[in-house]
């Protein structure tokens, strides 16, 4: 093995000299390495002269042959170095609704299950679709297998109308202020409240309608996977005159086939889902009139 790194330095250089110095031995010992290896396969390498060393067809032949596995190897070694570089670095491409309004909240469990791992967001302000090309984890709301991607099932796509336990409840049913997310809801999915009785506030991103709900601001709808911590702290509570909207897609996470996946990756994955899964069951406990479906059998 030595003689071919000291043969790829050689033919790369033309110089035994410059080879030995990059090399750190003597040109005699790769001299030596050479006419050694000449032996062995039986073929002459190198023409040899004063200025230096040329390759000969064959030594033409094994110096790309050397360079390529040489290339390959430095390739494979900086990858294996970044990965161990990078082992508890955890990507994950999320709205930014659910990171404010269940990731941030559930940050001390997170830390304490991950000490070592470090969190990077690829964020989403609009509706939770796009590629998850570019990071280990992300979650989605889909209708059937994604290709070239895992699916791991979380929830199914429940909206509830929620409000501040501190918002006051109207005399009449259906009045109040309705704070509404200005695109991105469901098909079908109507108003909370009765439009032509209610005034409007409206936000283009999730997480400022959430926040609205939590300032006592009005009645909104609440996406389930990202309300449910808010739920079961009892900040928000779900309006129990308007049943829940369930549609025909899932919350979940997607992760990319590759055959290098990291244990931390598939971890976190897990942890995830077993936490926003209790909190869903327990949203189910404390609403069992709002026709909220059980998980699957799989979650």
């Amino acid at each position: 093995m030595n003689a071919l790194f000291a043969f790829e330095a050689a033919g790369r250089l033309r110089n035994f000299s410059r080879a030995a110095e990059e090399l750190n031995v003597t040109p005699a010992a790769v001299s030596r390495m050479m006419q050694r290896l000449e032996v062995h396969i039986g073929s002459t390498l190198f023409r040899r002269s004063g200025n230096g060393v040329t390759l000969t067809e064959d030594g033409q032949r094994l110096f790309e042959s050397t360079s390529r596995a040489m290339n390959l190897i430095d390739d494979t070694l900086t990858e294996i170095e970044a990965r161990s570089r990078d082992a508890d670095v955890v990507t994950i491409s999320v709205s930014t609704a659910f990171t404010t309004h269940w990731l941030m909240p559930h940050m001390p469990q997170f830390k304490a299950a991950f000490p070592s791992v470090d969190l990077r967001f690829q964020l989403i302000t609009g509706p939770l679709t796009g590629p998850v090309n570019d990071v280990d984890l992300g979650m989605r709301f889909v209708s059937g297998p994604v290709a070239g991607h895992r699916v791991f099932p979380i929830m199914p796509e429940v909206l509830l109308p929620v409000r501040a336990r501190s918002y006051p409840v109207a005399d009449a049913p259906h009045e109040g202020t309705i704070i509404r997310l200005s695109a991105g809801q469901p098909p079908g999915v109507g108003d909370p409240l009765d439009a032509e009785r209610a005034t409007t506030l409206m936000f283009s991103d999730y997480a400022i309608v959430v926040q609205a709900a939590l300032l006592g601001q009005g009645v909104c709808w609440g996406w389930l996977n990202v309300i449910s911590h808010w739920l079961r702290e009892g900040q928000l509570v779900a309006e129990r005159q308007s049943p829940c909207h369930v549609t025909d897609r899932e919350c979940c996470i997607i992760q990319r086939n590759r055959h290098t996946d990291r244990a931390v990756v598939d971890a976190v994955r897990e942890w995830l889902i077993a936490q926003m899964q209790d909190d869903y069951r327990a949203i189910l406990a404390r609403y069992p009139d709002l026709g909220i479906p059980p998980l699957s059998a799989s979650g």
